[in-house]
C-alpha cells in the first residue's frame, strides 16, 4: 500500500476546503460562472469544471491565495455590516471610494488580478464601518 507524505494530504484538505468555502461564498454572492472563474485566476476549463463537479485536485499557491482573500473579505463585510443581506449585497453596490470610483465592488475585483484582492481586503480591514 502506497502512504500519501503528510504535507502532500494536508494539501489535498486544504484544497478540498478552500473550493468547498469558494463556491458556497460564490453562491451567496450569485456570482455567475465567468465572475467565479475571474476571481480565481482564469483557470484552465477542465480544472473549474471538475472544481464545479466537487473534483478537488490539488489547487496552485495562486488560487489558494485568491480564495484566501476573498473569505477574508466576506469575513470583514460580515463583521462590518451584521445583516447578511447588506454585508453580501455589498460588493455590487456602487462604491464612491477613490478607488473604486463610483464602480461597484465587484467590477473592481473582477478586474483579474491579485493586488485588486488584496487591496479591497485591506480597505476593509481599515473601516470601522462602511455604507
Amino acid at each position: 500500500m502506497m502512504s500519501i507524505p503528510t504535507d502532500q494530504l494536508s494539501r489535498e484538505e486544504l484544497s478540498g476546503s478552500a473550493l468547498r468555502a469558494f463556491f458556497k461564498l460564490a453562491a451567496r454572492w450569485d456570482l455567475s460562472g465567468l465572475q467565479q472563474r475571474t476571481l480565481l485566476g482564469g483557470p484552465p476549463d477542465a480544472s473549474y469544471e471538475a472544481w464545479v463537479r466537487g473534483a478537488y485536485e490539488h489547487i496552485d499557491d495562486d488560487v489558494l491565495i485568491r480564495i484566501s482573500y476573498l473569505l477574508g473579505i466576506y469575513k470583514a463585510l460580515h463583521i462590518l455590516l451584521p445583516d447578511s443581506i447588506q454585508a453580501d449585497g455589498w460588493i455590487r453596490r456602487p462604491n464612491m471610494a477613490p478607488m473604486f470610483a463610483g464602480n461597484t465592488v465587484l467590477e473592481f475585483l473582477c478586474r483579474g488580478g491579485l493586488s485588486e484582492l488584496r487591496d479591497v481586503r485591506s480597505y476593509l480591514d481599515g473601516q470601522d464601518a462602511i455604507t
